[in-house]
């Protein structure tokens, strides 16, 4: 398995511990309350409450730490440039001032607690998504969203991306491997020409795959509906554990937006 493939890979979330025998509802549920709780979020406490309880939350149930910061290094980079990018547009009163070759940069206390809010948000939703994915395979997901009545349409496009994603990085760590052994990265300029040539071999296969899949399905007897089939009631315990992580949710709100303003 590739690097990135690993990177996206359900595996474990296949594995049977406390979290994966949890019905799929009930945890959509309550990531998507964890995610509109940070958006409602006036300071960055809740979110990074989340951020560490999902962490731990993640490593617990077997993920290695390694796979956990490879993906989380993405989220990371973004949170970091809205940091930078609110602290040094935003605001007015000056909090730090920097001299970086000549230039001089002043950082404001309202753009940087506002950068630091949203820096917050991004790490703790993205923790969010990431202990999910890591509990619950895709296609539980999938039939959870369509049986909390999320929109057919989007649930098999979202479906049908999924699958395909992991065709185009195996496709991508071939066409690199490839290059790297024709010495398509030896210098700046062959790399450049070689990411382009990557870019553009990925982009028309995927259309080619998209073409592949249609005919594929129409053949199968697609009529524009992927059957699923129905879900079970919720049980008892599943409803409990609802309730709790409703509680604990709202009180960790409550704590970190009234108590700690």
């Amino acid at each position: 398995m590739s690097l990135l493939s690993e990177i996206f890979s359900d595996l474990f979330a296949r594995q049977d511990n406390v979290l994966t025998r949890v019905d799929p509802r009930t945890k959509l549920i309550v990531a998507l309350g964890a995610l509109c709780a940070m958006i409602f979020s006036r300071t960055p406490l809740f979110p990074l409450a989340v951020l560490a309880l999902c962490l731990v939350a993640t490593i617990a149930v077997g993920v290695p730490k390694r796979l956990v910061v490879l993906r989380l290094a993405a989220p990371l980079g973004i949170a970091s440039v809205l940091l930078l990018l609110q602290s040094v547009m935003a605001g007015t009163t000056p909090l730090w001032t920097l001299v970086i070759l000549g230039a001089k940069i002043t950082i404001t206390r309202e753009g940087f607690s506002g950068g630091l809010l949203l820096a917050s948000r991004v790490l703790g939703g993205m923790s969010v998504m990431l202990l999910l994915s890591s509990v619950t395979p895709a296609h539980r997901i999938f039939h959870a969203m369509r049986a909390l009545g999320a929109p057919e349409g989007w649930v098999e496009i979202a479906m049908l991306m999924y699958r395909y994603t992991f065709v185009l990085l195996d496709l991508t760590a071939e066409v690199v491997s490839a290059q790297k052994v024709r010495l398509g990265y030896a210098g700046m300029q062959r790399g450049l020409c070689s990411a382009g040539l990557l870019g553009g071999t990925v982009i028309l296969r995927a259309m080619d795959q998209a073409v592949a899949t249609n005919e594929a399905m129409r053949v199968r007897g697609y009529n524009g509906k992927i059957p699923l089939g129905p879900m079970p009631a919720l049980a008892r315990c599943d409803a409990w554990i609802l309730g709790g992580s409703g509680v604990v949710l709202a009180g960790l709100f409550f704590g970190t937006e009234v108590l700690c303003r």
